[in-house]
């Protein structure tokens, strides 16, 4: 998305559904109701889509976003569900509670939307529009909600309307929401633990569960570090190979993540080289950062040298990310 253009806002008929999912199948971007607040979707399988809607927002960082299913089924080709997992499910969903899960093998949503992580958020809203564009679709569509980052989350289409004009495609109109704030979150990882309150309280799954749900535990507190999950503080995805920032030249036995039409210098000797756009394309860059991360870290290489990436637009998040990934050793490299 380089320049404004129309956005549509449409009342939830047939045709609006209709029109949402060929929206979302061609990778654009349809804000649309659930019963918490309105969301900003896209079509979790497809990369460079999730990096449109971050782009969208103004997020500043990839952070985890949340899959939206139909159903059950649905939910259960992109996590894995524990007991509790399943127990809690079946006591909630449809409705405003998150699962974060580890993921399924082959779960289909884009790395860029779970941040590079091995697990998945993933919630069944109790919405008949959410839920049909998502069975339509028949993908898994990641929705955060559609403001501005950092504006207040949006109850109606006109709230969607002030903060995204001109930057998203489509706004299907439903009237306010009913509950108006967002889903809780619960981490499945092992004991259930909350990451964020929310829609469903706190008893009514601790009753589910038939034991206190727990606080999760933060792995870290600093402002500028990264979340694990939806709600919750700790590292992204890092590479165990050291990452090189802003590298002009590629030095003996390093791996090459490039940008741009022109390579550095000393690529035709890298252990392995992949381009996140040769294009220069941020939204293609961001679309490929993590897999290419993974692909060059199984390399065995001694380190990845990075080139140097605009600052601007979605260049600023992919540079705090690769940031974050080679804080822990950058120091080292030289």
């Amino acid at each position: 998305m380089t320049a404004p253009f129309s956005t549509r806002v449409a009342p939830a008929d047939a045709a609006a559904i209709a029109d949402a999912v060929r929206i979302l199948a061609a990778g654009g971007l349809v804000a649309f109701p659930t019963e918490t607040v309105y969301g900003l979707g896209a079509d979790a399988t497809n990369g460079a889509a999730v990096a449109r809607l971050y782009q969208a927002k103004g997020r500043p960082a990839f952070n985890p976003l949340i899959a939206h299913v139909a159903d059950l089924a649905a939910a259960r080709r992109l996590g894995r569900f524990s007991s509790n997992a399943a127990r809690l499910a079946e006591a909630f969903w449809p409705g405003p509670l998150t699962l974060v899960l580890p993921k399924a093998a082959d779960c289909v949503v884009a790395d860029l939307a779970t941040a590079g992580l091995d697990t998945i958020a993933v919630r069944v809203p109790n919405h008949a529009v959410a839920r049909q564009i998502s069975a339509r679709l028949g993908r898994p569509v990641v929705a955060p909600s559609a403001n501005r980052s950092g504006h207040v989350s949006p109850t109606t289409a006109a709230h969607v309307l002030a903060d995204l004009s001109g930057r998203i495609d489509l706004i299907v109109d439903s009237g306010a929401t009913a509950i108006g704030v967002e889903s809780t979150i619960v981490a499945c990882l092992g004991e259930p633990a909350l990451l964020r309150p929310g829609g469903v309280p706190r008893d009514a799954i601790a009753r589910v569960l038939e034991k206190p749900l727990a606080n999760a535990t933060r792995a870290a507190t600093s402002a500028d570090a990264a979340p694990r999950a939806p709600g919750m503080l700790a590292s992204h995805y890092a590479p165990r190979t050291p990452l090189r920032l802003d590298a002009e030249r590629v030095k003996e036995g390093e791996a090459l993540l490039a940008f741009g039409g022109r390579l550095a210098p000393g690529a035709e000797r890298a252990a392995r080289v992949l381009n996140l756009s040769a294009a220069s394309d941020l939204i293609e860059a961001a679309a490929n950062l993590f897999s290419h991360l993974r692909t060059l870290d199984a390399a065995a290489a001694q380190a990845i040298a990075v080139m140097p990436i605009p600052h601007e637009g979605l260049g600023e998040a992919i540079n705090d990310r690769l940031q974050r990934a080679a804080a822990p050793i950058s120091r080292n490299l030289g």
